[in-house]
């Protein structure tokens, strides 16, 4: 077995105990059941106008710890110099409560701006939003996610659940074989989520079903 093989080997069993983990997670704060009717309502071209009190289940909110705890990203700063250690000092009661007031006018604190290197030597800027906006940031993708999951392309794979670079490699290899195709187009959009057209992005959610809103406030 070659050294690529056995990395190969390591990265995909890390990957299946990650799935393991998250679907565990998912029970345990009796949440998959409804994760699943969300997706199976999607297929079926439901139109959704209450998720907001989904994301401010007590259940949700402590899933959206859970996980975003274990990521390593969690001990990366913000603005305010948070990191998950500080919410790590909250009880369940404490974080459940500042996550649904937030929500009641939400204004989403500045981000950290940083730059990494990118392989050929330029610079790739990066944001960091505060722990405390990532914790609410994660209760809305929980309840999303599988909204959208259900809509999306079944041959894309970038930053979706169970997917990964070895799917989008499968697939090339196939298309290879059985369509004799032999080009890869790369496409590197600049500064693509800087310029990101947000109301063509709320058009797209809205025609997702995604459609809550709050009558108080005439939409």
């Amino acid at each position: 077995m070659t050294t690529e093989t056995k990395t190969q080997k390591v990265k995909t069993n890390k990957e299946r105990r990650k799935k393991k983990s998250t679907l565990r997670h998912n029970e345990y704060y009796n949440m998959q059941d409804i994760y699943d009717k969300l997706y199976e309502d999607s297929q079926n071209d439901k139109i959704f106008k209450n998720l907001l009190e989904l994301i401010l289940d007590d259940r949700n909110i402590e899933l959206a710890y859970r996980n975003i705890k274990k990521n390593t990203g969690s001990k990366t700063v913000g603005v305010n110099g948070h990191t998950i250690a500080d919410i790590a000092k909250w009880d369940t009661n404490k974080y459940v409560s500042y996550v649904k007031n937030r929500l009641q006018m939400y204004i989403p604190h500045k981000v950290r701006r940083v730059e990494i290197p990118k392989e050929d030597g330029r610079m790739r800027p990066i944001g960091i939003p505060t722990i405390e906006d990532r914790l609410i940031q994660q209760c809305i993708k929980q309840v999303l996610e599988p909204i959208a999951e259900a809509r999306f392309h079944p041959h894309s794979y970038g930053f979706r659940p169970n997917r990964s670079c070895e799917n989008a490699l499968a697939r090339y290899v196939f298309l290879v074989n059985s369509s004799k195709l032999h080009y890869v187009i790369d496409i590197d959009i600049k500064s693509f989520f800087d310029n990101v057209n947000h109301g063509k992005l709320l058009r797209q959610i809205w025609s997702m079903g995604i459609q809550d809103g709050d009558s108080r406030k005439g939409y």
